[in-house]
């Protein structure tokens, strides 16, 4: 058995700056923000996709992860999520590996879209001003980013899943200690 790493030095501090700089991803798809929390998760959480559950994930919130039992037994422990192997079930999911189709987790319903799943999905890196050109609310002309390592049909599914607005997954790329994210508002093409 392998000894538990710890969360946030500062459960309260890391995990208030750890939302905000969330809530800043969300508010302005496609800027990448530094997560600043100092973590140690398991291999192969890398620190923004840790820092992001342990952030938002809790009790009610339902986990599907291909992150090994290391990291199931790590956010069990922080977090509290309960994880699932139906990943229809999840209201997070966590990609560590090949990612998920953008269908394969729950997109809400006409009447419920707030029930639409969060994928996490980690990539090789992040770079701002390059690559995809992102347009919608949020955004006020364009915005464009570069994910090494995304799936080579992303920018199709997220045409697929943007159409299904308010339906659909939202998502946080995470690389090392950055993230960016893509509401599912957010209109997506090749840069």
């Amino acid at each position: 058995m392998t000894q538990m790493t710890p969360g946030f030095a500062d459960r309260v501090l890391d995990a208030q700056a750890s939302f905000r700089a969330i809530l800043e991803a969300m508010s302005r798809p496609g800027r990448v923000q530094c997560i600043e929390a100092r973590l140690s998760p398991p291999a192969p959480l890398c620190t923004a996709a840790a820092a992001a559950l342990l952030a938002l994930a809790d009790a009610d919130t339902p986990l599907w992860h291909d992150a090994g039992e290391a990291a199931a037994d790590w956010l069990r422990f922080h977090c509290g999520a309960p994880i699932t192997g139906i990943i229809k079930d999840a209201r997070f999911v966590l990609a560590c590996g090949a990612a998920p189709s953008l269908d394969a987790p729950d997109i809400g319903t006409d009447e419920d879209p707030q029930l639409g799943a969060t994928l996490i999905l980690q990539v090789a890196g992040l770079v701002a001003g390059e690559g995809w050109r992102l347009t919608g609310p949020g955004i006020q002309h364009e915005h464009r980013l570069r994910v090494l390592g995304a799936p080579a049909d992303f920018v199709a599914a997220w045409a697929r899943n943007q159409a299904l607005f308010p339906r659909g997954v939202d998502v946080l790329l995470c690389a090392g200690d950055n993230i960016a994210a893509l509401p599912r508002s957010v209109m997506m093409a090749e840069g």
